[in-house]
């Protein structure tokens, strides 16, 4: 009974102790200063960063959200 339940802890640790593998690389992000704004409930929301330098506007309440602040550069 001692070693099944000394095998069985010692398979949990070395589970436990494996690290985390990295996720997979998902492209390169670009840094943005957008501000959008849900012209519906005026949610408003900053995105910073974005796959392209110009990304489209995200959906809030079933429709596109408008551009509050015009990208600094």
């Amino acid at each position: 009974m001692f070693l099944v339940i000394m095998k069985l802890g010692l398979s949990v640790l070395r589970v436990l102790a494996r690290p985390v593998p990295e996720p997979p690389p998902s492209g390169e992000m670009r840094r943005v200063n957008l501000r959008f704004r849900c012209s519906n409930c005026g949610v408003e929301l900053k995105m910073t960063a974005a796959p392209d330098e110009d990304p489209p506007p995200p959906r809030h309440c079933l429709e596109d959200m408008q551009l509050v602040a015009p990208p600094i550069e």
